[in-house]
């Protein structure tokens, strides 16, 4: 059995149907006695129901923290499990934001001069040695003729290297003739 309301509806049905004494249901289901006649003294709620529905229906964006403090705010005494209590019984909830719009179309390819050196890839590759140590590579390729103009290797590659190893190749590129 999970809570009292289940105990107090197995005890009540050994006793309609099996014909048990309370005293006999209550020991079989394992439930206090004064339990099983426990009569509820909540007060029903329903005008902070209609309040928290009616501003939870002007506020669809809004949660259960931010409609309880509207509610504290008009001088409403509840606490906030209370207030999350009948948020959740009156299955309110915050709407779902639906999706983002997606790209409808093909895309364009990038229109790239078909010649040497018009554009670079470059790419980080690494792994690490038998004893654990790693290392980088990073290589640069011409996207035209496929050939990879470096292949740095290190076990560190900051962006200033990048950088430096960049324009080290630009130079060499620029300095040498094309071969097409």
């Amino acid at each position: 059995m999970v809570g009292p309301a289940a105990k107090r509806e197995a005890v009540a049905h050994l006793r309609n149907v099996r014909g048990m004494s309370e005293r006999r249901a209550c020991i079989l289901v394992a439930a206090d006695r004064k339990m099983i006649r426990y009569c509820p003294q909540r007060a029903p709620d329903t005008e902070l129901r209609a309040r928290l529905r009616e501003l939870a229906n002007q506020r669809r964006r809004f949660g259960y923290r931010r409609l309880f403090i509207l509610l504290r705010d008009q001088g409403e005494p509840s606490g906030i499990n209370r207030i999350y209590r009948l948020y959740r019984e009156e299955g309110l909830a915050v709407r779902r934001r639906k999706s983002r719009r997606r790209a409808i179309g093909t895309r364009a390819p990038i229109l790239i001069e078909a010649r040497a050196n018009a554009r670079w890839s470059l790419d980080f590759v690494h792994d690490q040695f038998t004893r654990g140590r790693r290392f980088r590579i990073l290589n640069v390729v011409d996207d035209v003729t496929r050939e990879c103009l470096a292949a740095i290797p290190d076990t560190s590659i900051s962006g200033r290297r990048v950088a430096r190893e960049l324009s080290a190749l630009i130079v060499f590129a620029v300095s040498t003739p094309e071969t097409v």
